[in-house]
């Protein structure tokens, strides 16, 4: 799972699930490779935890890309969203993350991965031993340890990409700065991935994209507003500065065609998956 191939500037297909006795969103997350956050966006009013059986929810597995040089890694912080672009240009691999929490943000801008570990062990920095005097200098590799299985470290100094001994926290902002990866996921980018692949961070919440002559928008949460998902299961509403001239450069020739109801209505929403805002020729 995670592996499509390109049409033009989307990829996936979305998907519904009918919610049985005994489904949680944690459960549904790693089932469809999603993250936690993005069904919680996609299905609001949805209990994560019980939800109504028979219940038939949004599975976000469709993705705008974002507006980022589409070559090697590309993590987009409010979609908590990876994107992998092999260099022959025929498929991208796009997997669910974990970020930085408030205060421990996983840095935007550009770097590289140095180098890669498989079974690594863990080194906790002198902040993390702070805030919990009683761990180990070294944590071997094992299942006690928060890394999982593989590492790629970055050229930003204690800022990995791995896996983790914990797959509930992936889609969500809850790391001191890392990104984490489903351990199936990482395993494919540790695969696939070079030592010296380019790598974007970006925090896009509002994407456009192209796809069949038709143009998509899909609006995330901020990261101010994941967090208030995760607290509350809802978020209080947010401007998107220069929306209007946003729409009317990527439209181009088209903007006649644009519903400005349905702009609306997706950025006040933020569901997280591609919504047409182009009427059919």
């Amino acid at each position: 799972m995670g592996e499509e191939r390109r049409t033009g500037d989307l990829v996936g297909a979305p998907q519904m699930h009918v919610s049985e006795t005994g489904d949680t969103f944690v459960d549904l997350a790693r089932r469809y490779n999603v993250g936690y956050v993005e069904l919680m966006a996609a299905n609001p009013g949805v209990d994560p935890w019980i939800p109504q059986s028979g219940h038939s929810l949004i599975i976000p597995t469709q993705h705008v890309l974002p507006d980022a040089p589409r070559k090697g890694v590309v993590l987009n912080l409010s979609s908590l969203r990876l994107y992998y672009f092999n260099p022959q240009g025929d498929w991208i691999g796009t997997w669910p993350i974990g970020v930085g929490r408030f205060g421990l943000t996983t840095p935007t801008g550009s770097t590289k991965i140095v180098g890669k570990r498989a079974n690594p062990s863990w080194t906790p920095t002198k902040e993390t031993r702070a805030d919990n005097p009683d761990l180990p200098t070294v944590v071997p590799p094992g299942p006690f340890n928060p890394l999982g299985k593989y590492a790629l470290d970055l050229g930003w100094k204690t800022y990995l990409i791995h896996g983790t001994n914990k797959p509930p926290g992936v889609g969500r902002r809850v790391s001191r700065g890392c990104v984490r990866m489903y351990p199936e996921d990482i395993e494919t980018l540790f695969q696939s991935a070079t030592i010296g692949t380019q790598v974007s961070v970006v925090d896009q919440p509002v994407l456009f994209g192209w796809l069949d002559g038709e143009l998509f928008i899909e609006a995330h949460p901020s990261q101010r507003q994941i967090d208030e998902i995760e607290e509350k299961g809802s978020f209080t509403l947010e401007d998107v500065p220069g929306l209007s001239d946003r729409v009317a450069d990527t439209a181009g020739d088209d903007i006649d065609r644009v519903v400005w109801s349905t702009v609306e209505q997706a950025v006040l929403e933020r569901r997280g998956y591609p919504i047409q805002i182009t009427q059919p020729r």
